[in-house]
C-alpha cells in the first residue's frame, strides 16, 4: 500500500478499509509516513469525514501503535474505569473524580493533558505540586492504580505513540477540529489505558473548545459510539462551560480548591454538580452502583468519611509529591507576591460571561502557555471567580499575580469578560444532555 493512495481515496471521498487505517496509522508512528502526508490525510478527513466504523478503526489502529496496558494480571478488585473532559476554565473535576471513584471500589489510570488554548490542564496543575511525577513508566503508573486505585498521569511516548505525531501535525496544520479526528486522538490514548467504562464531559459555551452547542453534541455522539462500537461502555455528558466551573482558575489554586473539596471545607455548587453527574453515571455504568440514587450515597459517605481525601494524598505520595499534601498544601504550593480583588465599574447583576477571555487572563498572568516552550508560573491565577447571576458589589475575582503590569492586564481582561444588568437572569444549567 501506499500513503499517498490512501491520503487520494479519502480526498475523493471514499471510505476506507480497516487495512489501510491500520497501516497508515503504523506509518505515523514508525515514521514511514511523512510529516506533509500526515497533513494531507488530516485535511482530507477534515473535509470529507468519516463514518463511525472508520473512525472506530482508526481509534484502535493508534491505540495498537504502542503499549496497551493489560490490568488482568494484577487481579484487581474492581473495574478499570476513568473520565474524560474537552477542556473548560476552572475545571478541576479530574483531581476530583479519581479520588472519589477509587474510594468507591473503581480503578482509575487516566491519561490526561496539559493546557490547550485558554483552557487549564490537569497535568498542568499537578505539575503544581512539587516532585509530582506525571509521566511515570509504565511500572509506577500500574503499581499507583493498583495501590490506591487512582493515578493521573500524561502520555508516556509508549501509550499511542501516533496520536501524539498525528496531534502535533494537526496542531499547526489547522485540522484540529475534526471530529473523527479528535475522536480517535482521544479514545486511542483511553483504550490504551485498558478501560472498561469511560464517562465524557464535553463541555459546551463560552468557555469550551466547542463553544456551539450542535458542534459539541456531535463530538459528543461521536465519541460515545465509536467508543462503545468498540467494546468500552461509554456515556457522554453534556456541560456548561457559560462561566468559570469551579471557585478558581490557575493551577495551585485549582489544587488548593481540590483539596478543599475532597476535605469537605468548601465545594463549588456548580463544581459539585459536574463531579457527582460525571460520577454517578461511571459507578452506574460500571455496574457499581445499581442507580444514580446508590452512586450518590457512595459519593458522599466517600467524602464525609475522608476516604477520597485520603487516597488523593496517597496517590501524590506514591507519585513523587509531598506526604504532606492535604495537611499542609499551604506550605507546599507556590504563592504569588501579589494578590488583590478586582471590582467592575458597572452595577446590577452578571448576565454573562466570556469565559474564554477569563482563560486567557490566567494565561496573561503567566498561567498557561503562548508557546509549547513557554515555563508555566504555578502560583498566578483567579479566586473567587464571579458567577451568573451575582451582584456587581462582589469582586469580579481576587487576581494572584506576581508583578503589577501582569495585574492590571489581567484586571482588564476580566471587567471587559463580565456583563451586567439591572435585575438577576433565571436559573443557569449544568447539566444539558446525557448520551447513553
Amino acid at each position: 500500500m501506499l500513503p499517498q493512495e490512501i491520503i487520494r481515496r479519502k480526498r475523493d471521498g471514499l471510505t476506507l478499509r480497516n487495512e489501510e487505517i491500520k497501516f497508515f496509522a503504523n506509518g505515523i508512528a514508525s515514521g514511514s509516513v511523512s510529516e506533509g502526508q500526515i497533513a494531507a490525510f488530516a485535511m482530507a478527513v477534515f473535509f470529507q469525514g468519516m463514518d463511525s466504523d472508520e473512525a472506530a478503526s482508526l481509534t484502535l489502529a493508534m491505540r495498537d501503535t504502542g503499549d496497551v496496558i493489560d490490568w488482568q494480571d494484577l487481579n484487581l478488585a474492581g473495574p478499570v474505569i476513568d473520565k474524560h473532559s474537552t477542556g473548560g476554565v476552572g475545571d478541576g473535576v479530574s483531581l476530583i473524580l479519581g479520588p472519589l471513584i477509587a474510594a468507591c471500589g473503581g480503578y482509575v489510570p487516566m491519561i490526561s493533558g496539559r493546557g490547550l488554548g485558554h483552557t487549564g490542564g490537569t497535568l498542568d496543575k499537578l505539575d503544581s505540586i512539587p516532585g509530582y511525577q506525571s509521566t511515570p513508566d509504565n511500572k509506577l503508573f500500574c503499581k499507583t492504580v493498583s495501590q490506591c486505585g487512582v493515578a493521573i498521569i500524561g502520555q508516556t511516548g509508549n501509550l499511542a505513540p501516533a496520536d501524539k505525531r498525528f496531534y502535533a501535525t494537526r496542531d499547526i496544520t489547522a485540522t484540529v477540529e475534526s471530529i473523527p479526528l479528535i475522536t480517535a486522538s482521544i479514545l486511542s490514548k483511553k483504550f490504551a489505558a485498558g478501560l472498561e467504562c469511560l464517562v465524557m464531559d464535553v463541555k459546551t459555551g463560552s468557555g469550551a473548545f466547542m463553544p456551539d452547542y450542535d458542534k459539541a453534541r456531535e463530538l459528543a455522539l461521536s465519541i460515545t459510539q465509536v467508543a462503545n462500537a468498540a467494546g468500552v461502555k461509554t456515556s457522554s455528558l453534556l456541560t456548561d462551560m457559560n462561566q468559570c466551573l469551579g471557585y478558581n482558575a490557575g493551577n495551585a489554586l485549582e489544587v488548593s480548591e481540590a483539596i478543599a473539596f475532597l476535605t469537605s471545607k468548601a465545594q463549588a455548587p456548580r463544581l459539585k454538580k459536574v463531579i457527582f453527574a460525571l460520577s454517578s453515571e461511571l459507578l452506574v455504568l460500571s455496574e457499581l452502583a445499581d442507580s444514580n440514587d446508590h452512586a450518590v450515597s457512595m459519593l458522599n459517605t466517600a467524602l464525609d468519611s475522608g476516604r477520597a481525601a485520603d487516597i488523593f494524598g496517597e496517590m501524590i505520595s506514591l507519585l513523587g509529591g509531598p506526604t504532606d499534601l492535604i495537611e499542609n498544601h499551604d506550605r507546599h504550593l507556590a504563592k504569588a507576591s501579589i494578590v488583590r480583588p478586582v471590582f467592575s465599574d458597572n452595577t446590577g447583576y452578571v448576565d454573562k460571561i466570556d469565559t474564554r477571555t477569563l482563560g486567557l487572563s490566567v494565561i496573561s498572568l503567566g498561567g498557561g502557555r503562548t508557546h509549547v516552550e513557554d515555563i508555566i508560573d504555578n502560583s498566578v491565577g483567579l479566586e473567587k471567580v464571579i458567577s451568573l447571576g451575582d451582584s456587581s458589589d462582589e469582586p469580579l475575582a481576587i487576581i494572584h499575580a506576581n508583578c503589577e503590569t501582569s495585574w492590571q492586564e489581567a484586571a482588564q481582561q476580566i471587567k471587559n469578560a463580565v456583563s451586567f444588568e439591572a435585575k438577576p437572569g433565571n436559573d443557569f444549567p449544568v447539566i444539558y444532555e446525557v448520551l447513553r
